[in-house]
């Protein structure tokens, strides 16, 4: 049986049975149905005959129930998009938003290394879009040859693809470093992906630093972000010398001291045309910085904050500014006008600080004396079920805006996260928005999002700065995983924390027996194979984000995984996997328990 849950107040479905057994939200469609309360009749979804087993409704919820066979279940699939209603607006769909009706295909100016030079002449045309089809992924329900059949090859190549790996030295010559590893990887379900990711290692001062970066209407602030925010941080570290030094080579056009090393995936995009904007916007921020002639300079924690708020600053300013080029012109306009959230951790030695804005996570994990995890949030999702956020955007609005400032568990009837990068609309007033968008503006052709919001009469009511978390790393604290609300979504806080230590235990005992030269006969085997089986780690991934992945998507109620379901959320075509899940994008960071045993041995 196929049942699916609508609400309509709330944007929301629950499928389960069927080969998509698993629970999902529709954050981008808004439900309108009529219904004949009885059971075992024909009912209508916006009009549409929607065939179903058995019907009730929840009058607590605002929610309808409809149960169906298995038979209906490719109709769901086939007719999905005659049974939604969206708002009607211009420019792509919103992930966190309610949506606009985006009525071509989405056109970007972003795009990978091999494709950069594509764009090059600086042209905004319809024709400049360059296609990429996934691997083994369908893109259209409109395929007559739809089905959900993946080889496990298949599925493995396609949960595989973006994998990161990266072991840090112990010590780089200066400092030991407290992080032992990393590992990242990216699934993505809108088309094309709005998630990004970044890790980098800080060159001029201490530390590492790792990224979750989560788009919504497009990914262009959310690439935007990923590329430039490190590198404001980085910056906001730096002594006064170092500024000094920074800026008088580049006054003599000499080569400037690298600040960032990166680690990054062959398939992380990037766009070289704006790097010489971003180059020139970096370096007023640090002239602003010699000119505070700050001593001994910025706390990590006033760094953090700084850049966030920076960084935001600039993107809208860069969207106000006129420019000759007018492909520079446009991508500044598509990544003010899109939006993104961020969630960073800045690791040196012991010290851990989280900086974070929106809904996407960080979660310690911890192991305890039995053997056992713990999962500790180091941050809070900025959304409506956040209480003091709440607090904050009403004492942020006159009384009379009660009522209006959140609608339907959204930031003025439409955005989820209560902070995020970009997204002017939530910042502007109407008049500088109208003047932007009207000054020669092809919003259509450029994707760009433009819809009037209700009830804005005080922005903004949007804002970029991040809340930050320090904690000093304990013996005990043996990874972080950061991740976007996709992971998050499909599973909690201590699902992904017992998931990652018991593959993290898995992998060191697969290491010692391998060290340990015991002949292989069949009983040695069988023990082994029985303790692979009482730890329930069935993961063949050597990548522990991976790991996480195949266990969100293809998890069945007993928390295993269900090859069928896998396949079929992997095989879904693009314009459909969104209502099943979000883009999931995962770094997990280790930590070295010999570094952070020596410092507490050294200060003890």
């Amino acid at each position: 049986m196929l049942t699916v849950s609508l609400s309509h107040l709330h944007s929301v479905a629950v499928v389960s049975g069927g080969p998509l057994e698993v629970p999902y939200r529709l954050k981008q469609f808004h439900f309108q149905w009529v219904a004949k309360h009885d059971t075992g009749s024909e009912h209508t979804v916006d009009g549409k005959p929607f065939p179903c087993e058995a019907f009730r409704t929840d009058l607590l919820s605002s929610t309808i129930i409809l149960t169906m066979s298995s038979i209906v279940s490719s109709w769901v699939i086939t007719s999905t998009r005659s049974t939604i209603s969206t708002l009607h607006g211009k420019g792509p769909l919103y992930s966190r938003c309610i949506s606009g009706q985006c009525k071509g295909p989405r056109r970007s100016l972003f795009t990978n290394p091999p494709f950069s030079s594509f764009l090059a002449s600086g042209k905004c045309s319809k024709n400049n879009v360059v296609t990429v089809r996934k691997a083994f992924r369908h893109t259209s329900t409109e395929e007559e040859d739809f089905s959900f059949h993946l080889t496990p090859s298949q599925v493995n190549d396609i949960l595989r693809a973006n994998e990161l790996s990266h072991a840090v030295p112990e010590f780089d010559g200066k400092n030991p470093s407290s992080v032992l590893r990393f590992e990242s990887n990216h699934l993505a379900a809108n088309s094309p992906a709005e998630d990004r990711r970044s890790a980098a290692t800080c060159l001029q001062t201490r530390g590492m630093m790792f990224g979750i970066f989560d788009g919504h209407a497009g990914y262009a602030c959310a690439q935007a972000v990923s590329e430039r925010l490190f590198s404001y941080i980085a910056v906001s570290l730096l002594s006064q010398k170092k500024l000094e030094e920074i800026e008088s080579a580049m006054e003599s056009m000499k080569p400037i001291l690298p600040i960032l090393q990166w680690h990054k995936h062959p398939n992380d995009s990037f766009f070289q045309e704006v790097a010489s904007l971003y180059l020139e916007r970096l370096r007023i921020y640090w002239q602003t910085l010699l000119n505070m002639d700050l001593e001994p300079g910025l706390t990590i924690e006033e760094a953090l904050i700084h850049a966030f708020k920076r960084l935001d600053s600039d993107i809208s300013l860069e969207a106000q500014a006129p420019s000759e080029n007018e492909l520079v012109k446009n991508i500044a306009l598509q990544v003010a006008f899109s939006g993104a959230t961020a969630c960073l951790a800045h690791v040196d030695s012991v010290h851990l600080h989280i900086a974070n804005t929106g809904d996407s996570r960080a979660v310690l994990g911890v192991k305890n004396k039995g053997g056992t995890w713990s999962a500790l949030p180091l941050t809070r999702d900025h959304n409506c079920f956040n209480k003091l956020e709440m607090l904050r955007l009403k004492r942020e609005h006159p009384l009379s805006e009660d009522g209006t400032v959140i609608v339907n568990n959204r930031l003025l009837g439409v955005l989820l996260p209560s902070r995020a990068f970009g997204d002017v609309q939530f910042k502007w007033s109407q008049e500088l928005h109208q003047s932007v968008l009207g000054n020669g503006c092809d919003a259509e052709a450029l994707n760009i999002y433009d819809y009037v919001l209700p009830n804005c009469h005080t922005p903004p009511y949007l804002t970029a700065e991040p809340e930050i978390t320090y904690h000093k790393l304990r013996r005990q604290d043996k990874f972080l995983v950061i991740a976007s609300d996709g992971l998050w979504d499909m599973l909690s806080n201590e699902e992904v924390v017992k998931l990652v230590g018991d593959h993290l235990v898995d992998g060191d005992v697969q290491k010692r027996q391998a060290a340990f030269k015991k002949p292989a006969n069949l009983g040695y085997m069988q023990n082994l194979l029985l303790q692979r089986k009482a730890r329930h780690v069935h993961s063949p991934d050597q990548n522990v984000a991976t790991h996480l992945i195949r266990h969100a998507i293809g998890n069945n109620e007993y928390g295993e995984i269900d090859p069928e379901r896998l396949m079929a959320m992997l095989s879904l075509p693009d314009d459909l996997a969104r209502m099943y899940r979000d883009d999931i994008t995962i770094t997990v960071v280790y930590f070295n328990s010999n570094v952070v045993e020596a410092f507490y041995r050294e200060n003890d």
